[in-house]
């Protein structure tokens, strides 16, 4: 009874707003729209990292099957990445240091100049592993000359790589990955402030360092951290265990009025946040970095990834890794929700509510509903595919069980796995409408019951006709 009263409650409120503002009360568009991505961008293409600059261009840059050299593209959209043409911007010393295993270079625009961090051995001493900087004044970085700056002088003159650079309310920071015997073996994740791109200042801290089970498969590692900020907290990714399907993310946090070189100011989640997942397809997600879509309204996840499991002898010497990018989410508590990484080709999107915004399509127990704070992220994601019948349909594929659908069965929603039958593809094809209740959002409506759209009823998916407000509203959705 309370729902009902609830329900007309709604009913009630958007005819009054119809009365006297001549339009109908409805949900803000989200802030955060659907951004999609066809997967994978980059082959061969490990550690990645795109610099989103004020030119309009993205700046992508990675490390290449022979560490030998640097090479960047650029492109005005991040899918155009997957196609730009790429230049050789530096090329490893033919001896000394700097010729050897040229690793993890990225791209970052400081105080009007380009600054590239990467790692290099030497050619005599392949594993003396160590920080370095380019520099080039060029409006275009993949045109205009370079500068070397060296080595990155850190206290500890031990294996070190992974720089990375950012600012926290003013202050840039430097962070890295890097070896000290004196606390066991394996790397850890270092912090220190900057005087300038290429020098840090006072003494590092050490902010974390492998000590829970996924941290340690295969090898001891704390590498590639990566920062995100939001919601007052600064969010630290790394990557953890060997660069085999074991590799995956972890996340350190910490309040950005914190005084970050402190190491208990920073917390490290549990469990890993990313990692493998045999029913995408996808092995040993890491090394990755954050950037923005095109409009700026929504964070997006670059790492790279094998697609497939097994690998014969090093995982260092298989050439397989690939860039990926994926839309990453929030949750309710303001924290970042991964999720899985999801199949190769499209990207999935969610699906909120029209007049319940804070609730998204998802699944549970196949049968598919309307609800809030979905942390279970994946459970909430769906592949929009050309419909199994074709004829101008879509489908809407699960992401965390690919060859499932929503279908309908007795105009209840489910998730179901296709089975190749003519009932079956009809009833998972939908004719993608403009929103009822706002042409910005969605509606789907069935191909073989026309005029049968998917709707929320009581916090379940229906198709059902639809003729009131009230009707409408239930079935329009808002693609996330």
């Amino acid at each position: 009874m309370r729902r009902l009263i609830g329900r007309v409650l709604t009913a009630v409120l958007a005819t009054l707003a119809v009365l006297t503002t001549g339009t109908p009360a409805h949900a803000a568009v989200p802030a955060s729209p659907a951004v999609t991505f066809t997967n994978p961008i980059a082959e061969q293409r490990a550690d990645p990292h795109i610099f989103k600059h004020t030119d309009g261009y993205y700046y992508f840059t990675a490390t290449v099957p022979a560490y030998d050299k640097i090479v960047m593209r650029r492109a005005t959209t991040l899918q155009g990445l997957s196609t730009a043409a790429e230049t050789t911007i530096w090329t490893k010393h033919a001896s000394g240091e700097m010729g050897a295993h040229i690793w993890a270079p990225e791209i970052h625009f400081i105080d009007g100049k380009w600054y590239i961090y990467f790692t290099a051995g030497s050619s005599n001493d392949i594993w003396k592993i160590r920080p370095y900087v380019l520099e080039s004044s060029a409006a275009n970085p993949l045109t205009g000359a370079w500068t070397e700056k060296g080595r990155i002088a850190l206290p500890l003159d031990t294996f070190s790589l992974d720089a990375t650079t950012f600012v926290v309310k003013g202050v840039r920071y430097l962070s890295w990955a890097q070896s000290d015997p004196a606390v066991g073996d394996g790397t850890n994740i270092y912090l220190a402030k900057m005087s300038n791109p290429w020098t840090i200042s006072g003494s590092p801290a050490m902010i974390a360092r492998p000590t829970l089970a996924w941290e340690k498969v295969g090898h001891t590692v704390n590498e590639g951290p990566a920062v995100i900020q939001r919601n007052g907290k600064v969010f630290m990714t790394f990557s953890a265990s060997a660069t085999d399907a074991n590799y995956c993310l972890g996340l350190l946090t910490a309040t950005d009025t914190a005084d970050l070189l402190n190491p208990a100011s920073w917390t490290k989640s549990p469990q890993p946040v990313f990692k493998s997942n045999a029913a995408t397809g996808q092995y040993g997600p890491g090394h990755n970095t954050f950037t923005m879509s095109e409009d700026g309204k929504s964070d997006i996840l670059v790492y790279h990834d094998r697609n497939y499991k097994d690998i014969s002898g090093d995982p260092l010497n298989d050439p397989n890794r690939r860039t990926r990018y994926q839309k990453l989410y929030w949750n309710a508590d303001g924290t970042p929700n991964f999720g899985i990484p999801v199949a190769d080709g499209v990207t999935p999107v969610r699906f909120s509510s029209y007049n319940f915004p804070d609730r998204y399509i998802r699944h549970w127990e196949y049968r598919a509903k309307l609800e809030a704070n979905v942390t279970n992220l994946a459970d909430s994601q769906f592949r929009v595919v050309t419909g199994l019948t074709g004829s101008g349909t879509v489908s809407l594929e699960s992401a965390n069980f690919p060859g499932y659908y929503l279908r309908h069965k007795n105009n209840e929603v489910w998730v179901e796995k296709n089975d190749g039958t003519t009932t079956f593809k009809n009833d998972a094809s939908f004719f993608r409408r403009a929103g009822l209740a706002d042409a910005a959002g969605v509606s789907f409506e069935s191909l073989n019951f026309p005029g049968r759209y998917i709707r929320h009823y009581e916090n379940l998916l229906h198709t059902q006709p639809v003729s009131t407000t009230l009707d409408r509203q239930d079935a329009t959705f808002y693609a996330q």
